[in-house]
């Protein structure tokens, strides 16, 4: 490659662009999708893009992966496949910490081969709040290693994060402007960065395995969670326990009684569910009547569910069978609820106001000036400043708050569940996945089969599809992408290449050279978001492997992959998520992360060098 190029006054421009760009991400005075957007408008109004391709970022293949991606991950959230997940890394467990870490961690890092890192982390967040609470383990201990898995698991696929997902149409655009003679530059297949993406999977969990101890920090007070959990209610009313199904004998003395006679029987757990027949119901009211066959959905301790069943006759289930969907946490669970002074609630009990039959909300307890009141909870009138600990399903939780007699305080989802529609979420999920394997169909076009399937399946509706889109991500990737374009058509990677070679002495190990090359991008992903460094580096990296002999697919998936080396700092999505609930300072990142960076990069040389 030639490295005498003159600067032009188009090169020029575009390096001006670039400066501008870091700048104004760096020191964040202007919204960075709003840079973008100047940007791209800047480079019409030159002409440095013909502008009959402008906005051609926002019909590439990029932003269509990006946007089916993030239906999909909303699609699975809808069914709950997450809150399935958490019960089954408790069971695996057998609460051995360094376990549950490694499964928890390990099942993050594979999840987040297939979804944007981000999702993942909103996911697996209620996941470890709700696991922290069940074990004891603070989420300090636990959300470092999960991000830095989420993070690492991203290099699994094509499409596990935004630099990957960005690639192949980098890649192809760089075809245009390749030198006489130089091979053309193929897209990578879906599971291309596979074995790099296992070895740095590989590598978290080893690292936080084996040193975890030592490096994470133990909590003397326990973290904020993202919501209530489990741990909070036991600890502020008593509540405590798990749920469990008790089905009604013949010799039952429940036989004919009503809920709220067995509710007032000496030592009875929490009547939480009722099913009689084919109807199922939660939060039943207090006059259904209990039959033979009637199964019980009851919460308790363990010993105290397990004497009830024995002292009244009822047959106690090992796992919940009847009542599954109907307690999954992401359909219905526990909250707090504070009474205003409007409210028609008050000086009314809860049985005369029939919160059961006529909302679907089982009141559990009060909390009264400090005092927690749950003896004959529902005989107690009810006082304007009252906090309801309540148990119901979420819908009917939300359909009671637009009443105005509730403010519910409690983080809860306000939008409709549906495990039912798991098995199929997760075949159509497969399907897709299946289709994208195939080297004849391209990738967009496999992932938005998955979106169209799960729209008509009924496992998300169309402005549940378009909620789940991050518009700020899609809007400032299409307007960047012509960025990269311009760096490569005007000579400005070019040039910014055979400089870069000038000054390095002559016979520079090429494996050196990709080190620097991944230290600098991970040093502007700090500064102007992992999307941008891709973007800025990716054209950059290809000319100069070309310039010193090397393979200019290799050096841009060093870009693609060090773009997400970002474990120290909040300017990575993900770990911007997990500071506030597990109190991580800046430094605790810096310490953890830095070491782990490193690593990071040190696999993926090492991996490119032995695949390519």
């Amino acid at each position: 490659m030639d490295t005498t190029l003159t600067l032009t006054t188009d090169m020029e421009l575009v390096l001006g662009l670039v400066f501008f760009t870091m700048a104004m991400f760096l020191f964040e005075r202007i919204r960075a999708d709003v840079v973008a957007l100047v940007v791209l408008v800047v480079l019409g109004l030159t002409g440095l893009v013909p502008r009959e391709d402008l906005f051609g970022g926002f019909a590439g293949n990029a932003v269509m992966s990006i946007i089916a991606t993030m239906i999909l991950g909303a699609g699975l959230d809808r069914t709950g496949a997450l809150n399935r997940l958490s019960g089954w890394l408790l069971r695996r467990a057998h609460g051995i910490e360094s376990r549950l870490l490694l499964l928890t961690t390990g099942m993050a890092g594979l999840t987040s081969s297939i979804m944007q890192n981000p999702s993942v982390m909103s996911l697996f967040l209620p996941v470890a709040s709700r696991l922290s609470s069940r074990t004891g383990l603070t989420l300090s201990r636990m959300l470092l290693p999960l991000a830095a898995a989420i993070v690492m698991g991203g290099g699994l696929t094509m499409v596990g994060n935004s630099p990957l997902i960005l690639l192949n149409d980098l890649l192809v655009a760089a075809n245009a402007n390749m030198p006489s003679g130089a091979a053309t530059l193929e897209p990578l297949n879906m599971f291309a960065p596979m074995p790099i993406g296992l070895c740095l999977l590989a590598a978290s969990l080893a690292y936080f395995h084996f040193f975890g101890s030592k490096l994470l920090r133990e909590d003397e007070d326990e973290a904020v969670t993202p919501a209530r959990t489990q741990s909070y209610f036991a600890r502020a009313y008593g509540i405590d326990g798990d749920v469990y199904e008790l089905t009604v004998s013949a010799d039952s003395p429940l036989v004919g009684m009503s809920v709220g006679d067995t509710e007032a029987l000496h030592g009875a757990p929490l009547l939480l569910a009722l099913r009689t027949g084919e109807d199922s119901r939660l939060s039943p009211p207090a006059d259904a009547r209990i039959w033979v066959g009637s199964v019980l959905g009851m919460m308790g301790a363990k010993e105290q569910v397990a004497d009830f069943a024995q002292n009244n006759f009822l047959r106690l289930s090992a796992r919940l069978r009847t009542f599954g969907d109907l307690f999954n946490p992401s359909r219905a669970g526990i909250s707090e609820a504070v009474v205003p002074p409007t409210s028609s609630f008050i000086g009314k009990t809860s049985a005369q106001l029939r919160l059961r039959k006529q909302l679907g909300i089982s009141l559990l307890a009060i909390n009264r000036d400090k005092e927690v009141l749950r003896a004959d909870v529902r005989g107690t009138p009810i006082r304007a400043g009252d906090m309801l600990v309540l148990h119901s399903i979420w819908t009917d939780l939300a359909q009671a708050a637009k009443g105005k007699d509730l403010v519910v305080v409690t983080d809860y989802p306000k939008g409709e569940q549906r495990p039912h529609k798991f098995k199929i979420a997760m075949t159509i999920f497969a399907v897709s996945m299946l289709l994208a394997l195939s080297s004849k169909i391209p990738v967009p076009i496999a992932l938005m089969t998955g979106v169209a399937g799960m729209l008509v399946a009924g496992v998300i509706n169309i402005d549940e599809a378009y909620a789940a889109i991050s518009w700020k991500t899609v809007f400032l990737m299409a307007c960047l992408i012509p960025l990269g374009w311009a760096m490569d058509s005007s000579g400005a990677a070019a040039w910014l290449a055979g400089h870069t070679l000038e000054q390095l002495p002559e016979g520079f190990p090429l494996w050196l050279l990709q080190i620097l090359i991944g230290l600098l991008t991970t040093a502007f992903s700090l500064a102007i978001s992992h999307v941008g460094a891709t973007i800025i580096m990716v054209p950059i990296a290809i000319n100069i492997a070309l310039a010193a002999g090397g393979d200019p697919t290799a050096f841009a998936l060093i870009v693609a992959l060090s773009a997400s080396n970002n474990l120290m700092t909040a300017s990575n999505p993900v770990m911007s998520m997990i500071t506030g609930p597990a109190n991580y300072t800046g430094r605790d990142l810096w310490r953890v992360g830095g070491p782990l960076s490193l690593v990071y990069l040190a696999i993926i040389v090492i991996a490119i060098n032995l695949l390519y």
